[in-house]
This record gives C-alpha cells, structure tokens and sequence, in this order.
C-alpha cells in the first residue's frame, strides 16, 4: 500500500509541475484571415459557421476553453490544431497557389458535404459547432462556388 501511495504521489507531483510547460498558442490576429474573405467573398451566414465551426483549428487564431491550461488536455488540443492547420490554414491563404486553393475548397465542400469535418471531438465539447443540414447546406454551396471561380481561372491561365 505504501508503495501505490509514493507512485500516485510522484504521478501528482509531475502532473502538477507539467503545468508549467504549455505549448505554445495559437493566438494570431483575426486580421490575416481578411484575404481570405476578400477573395472567397462568404456570406455573413458562411462567416458565423467558419468562426463557430473551423477557424480554431484551420486559421492562426484559436478561442480556447477554461480547460485548455489542463496537462494533457492542452497537448491533445495543440496536436489537434497544428494538424488541422497543416492540411488547411485560411489566415495563410493568400500564400497558396490557384492551383492549391482550387483544391482547397474541393477539399472544404467534401470534408463538410461527408461530414467529416468539423471533427466529432472537436463537436464534443464545442456543441455549436455542430452544423444543421441547412449550414451544411451554405458552407457547401459557398465552397463549390469559389472552388469553380478558381477552375475557372485555371482554365484561363
């Protein structure tokens, strides 16, 4: 018993001074996305549903929960984010090719239309992000029209 008594005591301790090594946050400036939005022109309607639904982890800004300070909670949400910043990131669109871009919001329309995308762990404890079929409905509608804006432009190149 004296034995289980200095092993929780040592996972404690090491919880405890885990806590003082966070990773980094993902705290940019909503301002990046404003290319974004100029050149994909979404609706006030497709705005909210970005902000509520894929902003946290596909843009350079991130609205973190009370529970965000918490070891391990803080390094699963980090590795969530930086995922989904690697395979799409709106405030960096201005750094992607026609070519990526046009991919990008296929990418968007299916992940969403498949309901792959917002990720159920992330809906799990953020219950709004969770889109009726109407914002699915939107969002989608919003993607194929910019995706084909930017076929367009690459059949024109």
């Amino acid at each position: 018993m004296k034995t289980i008594k200095r092993v929780g005591g040592v996972i404690v301790v090491v919880w405890l001074i885990s806590h003082f090594f966070q990773p980094a946050k993902n705290t940019g400036d909503y301002k990046a996305l404003a290319p974004f939005y100029a050149e994909t022109n979404p609706s006030k309607e497709v705005k909210e549903i970005l902000t509520k639904a894929c902003l946290d982890c596909h843009s350079n800004t991130t609205q973190y929960p009370w529970y965000s300070g918490i070891v391990p909670v803080n390094y699963w949400m980090a590795n969530h984010i930086e995922e989904g910043k690697e395979h799409l990131n709106f405030s960096n669109w201005g750094a992607y090719s026609l070519k990526r871009k046009e991919h990008k919001m296929e990418e968007v329309y299916e992940e969403v239309e498949e309901q792959h995308m917002p990720i159920s762990s992330y809906t799990w404890t953020h219950g709004d992000a969770k889109l009726s079929a109407d914002e699915v409905n939107s969002l989608v509608s919003w993607a194929k029209e910019v995706q084909a804006t930017y076929k367009k432009q690459l059949t024109q190149q």
